[in-house]
């Protein structure tokens, strides 16, 4: 859980960095955004993915970038030092986190080991 918070907080830095749409004010914004992030996803997105899964479903989960996107932008809303310019950086911005993600768990994650 705390290696999903710092992934994502470094993947808002990155995002910063690589993206002229995206804007963190520090670590602390980042920090923040990504706690934010975690309490939103575990809580409003459950509910938009089943209300929108029609759409996700003739999209071909395209439409889920989108959820995501709209999910970081409710954070960025809220979260003063953090703001994202329009919903392309936002769902770039969600390809930078998933790609944070992945990395970080290959080289952090547990390693489980096969009985």
């Amino acid at each position: 859980m705390i290696l999903s918070w710092l992934a994502t907080a470094v993947a808002f830095l990155i995002g910063d960095r690589l993206l002229s749409g995206v804007f963190v004010g520090g670590i602390v914004p980042a920090l923040i955004a990504a706690f934010l992030l975690g309490l939103v996803n575990a809580s409003i997105k459950p509910v938009l993915f089943i209300l929108t899964l029609p759409i996700t479903i003739v999209t071909l989960g395209l439409f889920a970038l989108v959820l995501n996107a709209l999910m970081l932008g409710l954070v960025a809303w809220i979260v003063p030092g953090f703001a994202i310019d329009s919903i392309w950086s936002g769902i770039v911005l969600t390809i930078v986190v998933a790609v944070v993600h992945a990395v970080a768990v290959g080289l952090f994650g547990r390693k489980r080991e096969a009985n």
